[in-house]
């Protein structure tokens, strides 16, 4: 990440100042839970492809700084609405919005965040930034209602699960892209592929968080989590789709009713492990990632390029 960083640490020093501002509000409380969201921010990935994209096809402008400020702005507001959904009291070690304030108050925070996000647009007139990210903020809403709605039946397909990840996690990370390019190059043409580069990292990229779920690491989140919550991951479809159907009906069983017994759940990870699911859900996440960098190779090669590559790489290699 540190060569990244040295390409676009500048701008991304600039930005942080940027945000900063753009959330600031004269509502004591609202001031006081945007700086706790401002001090708690994470890896900040998505300005980063923000910046790197912008910078591949020209001079980084106020237009990709407002660019990358409105993909955070967007970003943090559904975080804040899916600790809501999710009732979750934890977002990357800290406690969530909701835990510390209540629900009312965090979903009034989402809304602040996504009317901000329209106001910065608007009054610049940013109407294809708006377009891009409004896209996927539907995209986003889609996915997760897809997904709830399969969670209760058990009986998702594979093709299902890229659907909902293609909606849910990479339509932001793909809208971060194509804003970034459009943001300097003002051609139509580049952000349609920046845009597809953007979705095929943003589907390796959700494919590692899913295969975390099976794994050792310390993520801010315990193995096992989207077992308890029902959630059909990748390496989980796979197992359910090639054991036999007694298994089957033994695995749907403990998701469905023993799903917060952790010996059960470590049964379920047992036998996602032993029919190949890891490494099943591990291959389709290097095809997605060589598939990104198929798309940038196309464009001229340089530190920006290079550096565009390194923070593709960094999503399927990352230890959290």
């Amino acid at each position: 990440m540190k060569f990244v960083t040295d390409i676009i640490g500048e701008e991304l020093g600039i930005f942080e100042k940027k945000f900063a501002g753009a959330v600031k509000s004269s509502t004591p409380l609202l001031d006081r839970i945007m700086k706790y969201i401002i001090k708690r921010k994470g890896k900040q990935l998505r300005p980063m492809f923000v910046f790197l994209s912008a910078k591949l096809h020209g001079s980084i402008n106020e237009s990709t700084y407002r660019a990358a400020a409105l993909v955070e702005l967007l970003h943090t507001a559904t975080l804040v609405h899916d600790d809501v959904v999710d009732e979750s009291l934890e977002r990357r070690g800290f406690f969530s919005i909701n835990a510390i304030w209540k629900n009312k108050i965090a979903v009034l925070v989402g809304d602040y965040l996504l009317s901000k996000g329209l106001l910065l647009s608007t009054t610049n007139n940013d109407f294809e930034h708006l377009h891009i990210l409004s896209d996927a903020v539907k995209q986003m809403s889609e996915g997760e209602l897809l997904q709830i709605e399969k969670s209760r039946k058990l009986n998702l397909e594979e093709d299902i699960y890229f659907e909902i990840i293609r909606n849910k996690t990479a339509s932001l990370l793909s809208s971060a892209c194509s804003v970034g390019a459009y943001s300097t190059s003002k051609d139509e043409h580049i952000t349609a592929k920046m845009k597809l580069f953007g979705e095929k990292a943003g589907i390796a990229f959700q494919i590692k968080d899913d295969l975390f779920d099976y794994g050792q690491e310390d993520i801010g989140k315990p193995t096992g989590n989207d077992i308890k919550e029902k959630k059909l991951t990748l390496p989980l479809i796979y197992t359910l789709n090639k054991i036999d159907a007694k298994k089957r009906r033994e695995l749907i069983y403990i998701i469905k009713n023993e799903n917060k017994n952790p010996e059960k759940v470590k049964q379920v990870i047992s036998t996602v492990e032993q029919s190949g699911g890891i490494a099943y859900a591990t291959e389709k996440m290097y095809q997605y990632r060589d598939e990104a960098l198929k798309i940038l190779y196309e464009f001229n090669d340089g530190p920006v390029r290079k550096a565009l590559e390194q923070l593709v790489r960094y999503t399927t290699d990352r230890k959290y």
